[in-house]
């Protein structure tokens, strides 16, 4: 099956999205690491940071990433758009090897690798979307019964753990914010794509913000993103990053692709070998998503290796003490 030029659009988009998303950070970065020079620093409740111009370029990067992510998921399928987010991981630590001198692992470069090959296999063999016409196309899809139950069970579940195990075992029990913010980043996406295709629509000519769906998937849109950032900060504030970025990254991907086979049937149209193939690409991203974060944690074993993805202002103060030791 050949690609469609649409397909081709989101692809474009969702590796632009990439670049400037995995850019972002490394820019974020610098600024802060610039600002904490002169402040106090981020993480001690510092907000010299905000008058720091590095800082805000990495912001602006980050929302004109986010721009055409959204604009992504107008063009392509989410079981195309969603996996190629791995890609951002491989430009943050490539930059961060390069500006900021932090050390890539083999490891790491091999992790990189992977999610290319993966990228590339989902790419190759991504189903094709259906040509939507109005929002309320969009709106059938989404109260047909299969998605109704997958969004009722999704919302149950999201309750039950903000509610009733949040309070209790978030703190101990990474997987509950995460949790939260996977299933709910699922129906978040398949907001995305009703606003986003209006959006792609009302540009053409036929002007979907006069339909009450349009409006409805945008506050769904905002509703969702604003639990997803909350529960997402607990996750980082509470556990390793290390650990909870590839864990969100896998899960989140994987409901996200889940909800869109049940709401626009995008595998409905393609053989067991060409669905078995995206699975397979799929796996690829994830093992690469999981390479390239667990080299940052070779480093820290303090005898033998050296620290992969962290920079020398980072390091611990003993680690330093011991190195002014040897030299002297």
């Amino acid at each position: 099956m050949g690609i469609s030029s649409d397909n081709v659009r989101g692809f474009v988009l969702a590796v632009s999205s990439s670049v400037f998303i995995g850019s972002s950070t490394i820019i974020k970065k610098k600024g802060l690491i610039k600002s904490a020079s002169t402040g106090t620093r981020a993480a001690s409740g510092g907000f010299s940071y905000l008058r720091e111009p590095w800082w805000w370029a990495g912001m602006i990067t980050m929302i004109c990433g986010e721009i055409a992510n959204f604009v992504a998921y107008a063009y392509a399928p989410a079981i195309l758009v969603t996996p190629l987010g791995a890609l951002s991981i491989i430009f943050s630590a490539v930059l961060a090897h390069f500006i900021l001198k932090e050390n890539l692992h083999i490891f790491g470069v091999l992790g990189c690798v992977l999610c290319v090959v993966g990228s590339t296999t989902i790419v190759l063999h991504a189903p094709l979307e259906k040509d939507i016409e109005s929002v309320k196309e969009v709106w059938h899809l989404a109260t047909e019964p299969g998605f109704l139950v997958y969004s009722s069970i999704a919302i149950v579940v999201v309750a039950v753990l903000i509610f009733w195990y949040a309070p209790r075992y978030g703190h101990s029990h990474m997987m509950i914010y995460v949790g939260i913010c996977s299933v709910m980043g699922s129906l978040t996406v398949m907001s995305v794509k009703g606003v986003a295709i209006s959006i792609k629509l009302t540009f053409s000519g036929m002007n979907q913000f006069k339909y009450f769906e349009t409006w409805f998937f945008t506050v769904l849109v905002i509703v969702f993103c604003v639990l997803q950032v909350i529960y997402l900060n607990k996750a980082l504030d509470a556990f390793n990053s290390a650990v909870v970025s590839p864990v969100y990254y896998v899960t989140f991907t994987a409901f996200t692709i889940f909800a869109s086979m049940i709401m626009f049937k995008n595998w409905d149209s393609q053989s067991a070998a060409q669905i078995a193939t995206e699975v397979c690409g799929f796996i690829t991203i994830l093992s690469g998503t999981f390479l390239l974060h667990k080299t940052k944690d070779m480093g820290k074993s303090p005898a033998t290796e050296p620290p992969v993805f962290q920079s020398q202002q980072d390091q611990p103060r003993e680690n330093q003490s011991l190195g002014s030791s040897r030299r002297s």
